[in-house]
């Protein structure tokens, strides 16, 4: 099947991490991607480029040359999408930037992805993943190191630029079937990082939610010297604490220490695996704690085809990431391998030869007033059933695209957990499903919408009578979204799971932990899955405008732990799993790391060549990296974070001050000023701060929407939509419509 993006041409100027994986994203869909590298190849030869440059054709033009800077500008004027990635200012000096390429072409989407926004102060820091890590609070400390940061090899920053690109793309693709115009997009590392802080950057009154004295949800050594991940977030959970002895200790309210041990000594009875089958086997979540690379040949990785072998020109035969968003007519596909450098320039070149750059009129052709159209999914309609975080986010990012999102929930749950973060910009009503009219008024909100969201456990929807099958039965042209744990093939697809199981089984854990498994500073594969099924919902939209028709869409937490290793999840002959890892990783090398200063901590990321230009460090350059290491932290010590993060990036060296914590990150006077933590009054709360998107479009702005209202509060206003404005009081006495008694969760 033809996908979704088909004829629609991407030129990707991307290098390192965030552009060449929102190139990949596209060209997964069908879109016809044209990678531009300079001389030489890309900056970063990583095998990971396997990944994130297939579905692509391949030249090479050095953008300092005339020749090919025109070159490039016929390319871009022949595009519907370009993307680059480089510090504010480049390639406006290169004279293709946004302004003058979207003056030429008025239907181009243009997205750049620098580190550091043009608005922002920072922006030209030279803004490597480390610097974008640092200044994000994702090298926070852990309880285990004594106040130390700790590196994460995860490229969070460019990853979640490279997700909300995608997104971005698609809607703007949308609106452009509408308006007939393209426009600008800008999504900083930085900027983008907030998205994934989401919920755990949340203050209320200024300050985050306490921590438990004892969570269930931890990781327990078993009988095999194996850990298993057990999360506690599922109905089954007394059934399993009972199963195995440990509600009585609960009941004893023995302290957190002693609970800790007794769970620890039981689960040491088992190996991992029996104790994996009997949580399943009860209908809990536990999972063994993997390595990538035991991940690399998991039954459920393989057979949810999220892994997958493929070739390679430079790796040969390889195993590695496979297609994220998944949708049931345009099902995306790897295509073709990675090209070599430069192996298309001659077809290339012929194309833009013939090519006819279409007529003033032509490009000016709208279906709807462009002034008129004020966000992307302007009169979208979404029904959202979803709960917890991967899928209440695709509702929200959909609403925040403009979308009008109904939010349904039981009115017989206790609290609607983190609804203050995840349902802003919604409408909400409580609906009891399992009445016979609860179900006829969702019935009648399908009949008007467009999307369909759930992240049911496997069957839940089909027991309620409300699964894909049925509501297209209804609605041919539906858009219906599902997200899950482990997608919706393999031997684990009917497991249930939370984010702690996705980073688990996928080797994230592992590799922050080391010897025993730590939970990632991010619940990034709840964020990053509903990014990826609304990045899909939104290729599905577009595909219905041109042909009517509707799609199943899902994305899962496994899938989306996949791609955020996407830069080390290539197995290959001589592969070696050498990144850095466990809660004493600093960095990647002596140029590439965490460094304590006489007040604090900062991160340095600088080449060879730019060492021996810093007047403070430059006496060093050309030691062994063993002795640079030593002497760099020496050296470090000897001044403070502000003093070295200032002579460092004078020099032209990427640097920037440890941010601690999310609290200091959500407070700081220049994240509020630019928008990304925003500080409303919320009904019950007061005054709570929330991120914000950190996406910026020129046409139709991507908007943070109200508060999250009250749960239930809108049930007036929806009932009104469908003919029932007069019957609310009496579906209330009927226990069918709740508008009290559900908190708001934070």
């Amino acid at each position: 099947m033809p996908g979704a993006l088909e004829g629609i041409r991407v030129i990707d100027f991307g290098q390192y991490i965030a552009g060449p994986m929102v190139a990949m994203l596209l060209g997964d869909h069908g879109a016809d991607v044209i990678r531009v590298d300079p001389p030489g190849g890309p900056r970063w030869n990583t095998p990971a480029n396997a990944t994130w440059n297939r579905n692509k054709r391949s030249i090479t033009l050095d953008l300092k040359k005339d020749e090919d800077r025109e070159t490039a500008r016929q390319l871009i004027a022949s595009a519907d999408v370009a993307i680059e990635n480089f510090r504010p200012g480049v390639m406006d000096r290169l004279g293709v930037g946004a302004a003058s390429m979207t003056a030429a072409n008025s239907r181009l989407v243009y997205c750049s992805l620098p580190g550091f926004g043009s608005d922002d102060p920072r922006a030209q820091v030279k803004a490597w993943e480390g610097v974008i890590g640092a200044a994000t609070g994702a090298y926070r400390a852990s309880h285990a190191t004594e106040g130390r940061p700790v590196y994460t090899v995860i490229p969070y920053g460019s990853a979640y630029a490279a997700f909300l690109c995608a997104v971005t793309v698609a809607m703007a693709l949308n609106a452009r079937e509408r308006s007939g115009l393209g426009q600008r997009v800008e999504i900083p590392l930085f900027d983008a990082t907030f998205t994934v802080v989401g919920a755990r950057g949340l203050l209320v009154n200024g300050k985050p939610e306490a921590e438990p004295e004892f969570n269930w949800s931890r990781q327990l050594p078993c009988k095999d010297g194996h850990w298993l991940m057990y999360v506690a977030n599922n109905k089954k959970f007394e059934a399993f604490i009972k199963s195995i002895g440990m509600d009585k200790w609960r009941d004893a309210k023995l302290p957190p220490k002693e609970l800790a041990q007794k769970f620890d000594d039981v689960m040491r009875t088992r190996t991992a695996k029996e104790w994996e089958d009997i949580i399943a086997e009860i209908g809990s979540e536990g999972v063994i704690c993997h390595t990538s690379a035991e991940w690399l040949k998991h039954p459920q990785a393989l057979e949810s085809k999220i892994i997958a072998d493929y070739d390679d020109p430079e790796l040969g035969r390889f195993r590695g990431p496979g297609i994220n968003a998944r949708l049931s007519l345009t099902p995306g596909s790897v295509r073709t391998p990675r090209a070599k450098t430069d192996v298309h320039r001659a077809e290339i070149l012929q194309e833009l030869a013939s090519f006819e750059s279409p007529s003033h009129a032509q490009r000016g052709r709208v279906g709807e007033r462009a002034d008129v159209l004020r966000s992307a999914l302007q009169g979208v309609k979404v029904v959202d059933l979803c709960i917890i975080l991967a899928g209440p986010t695709c509702g929200r990012t959909l609403a925040e695209f403009g979308a009008d999102v109904i939010k349904i929930d039981s009115p017989h749950t206790k609290t609607v957990l983190r609804h203050n973060d995840i349902n802003r910009a919604k409408r909400s009503v409580l609906i009891d499903l399992k009445k016979k009219e609860g179900l006829e008024i969702f019935w009648k909100l399908v009949d008007q919408a467009d999307v369909v969201l759930q992240n049911f456990r496997s069957g839940v929807a089909e027991k309620l009578g409300i699964d894909y099958q049925r509501v297209r039965a209804r609605r041919p042209d539906i858009v219906y979204g599902s997200m899950n744990t482990f997608g919706h093939i393999g031997p684990y697809a009917s497991r249930p799971g939370h984010e702690q199981i996705g980073q688990a089984v996928s080797g994230m854990q592992v590799r922050y932990g080391s010897a025993k498994p730590a939970t990632a500073p991010f619940a990034a594969n709840d964020y990053g899955t509903g990014l990826m099924a609304c990045y899909g919902v939104a290729l599905a939209l577009l595909h219905r405008r041109r042909t009517g028709e509707g799609q199943f869409v899902d994305s899962a937490l496994a899938y989306t732990a996949t791609m955020l290793q996407s830069a080390l999840l290539q197995d290959y002959k001589g592969k070696e799993w050498t990144e850095p890892h466990g809660q004493e990783a600093t960095g990647s090398g002596p140029l590439n790391r965490l460094y304590q200063a006489n007040d604090g901590w900062l991160f340095l990321a600088a080449r060879d060549e730019e060492l021996a230009r810093c007047a403070g460090l430059a006496d060093l350059a050309g030691r062994s990296d063993a002795a640079l290491e030593r002497a760099l932290e020496e050296r470090m010590r000897s001044r403070s974070v502000a003093t070295w993060v200032d002579v460092l990036n004078k020099a032209g060296i990427g640097a920037h001050r440890v941010v601690p914590s999310l609290v200091e990150l959500m407070t700081d006077p220049l994240t509020q000023a630019r928008g990304l933590a925003i500080t409303r009054d919320h009904e019950g709360f007061g005054p709570l701060t929330t991120t914000a998107p950190g996406v910026k479009l020129s046409r139709t702005p991507m908007t943070i929407g109200r508060a999250a209202a009250k749960p239930g509060s809108d049930a007036a206003s929806v009932l009104a939509e469908i003919g029932l404005g007069g019957e609310l009081d009496r579906l209330i006495r009927e226990g069918v419509i709740a508008v009290d008694g559900v908190k708001a969760g934070c």
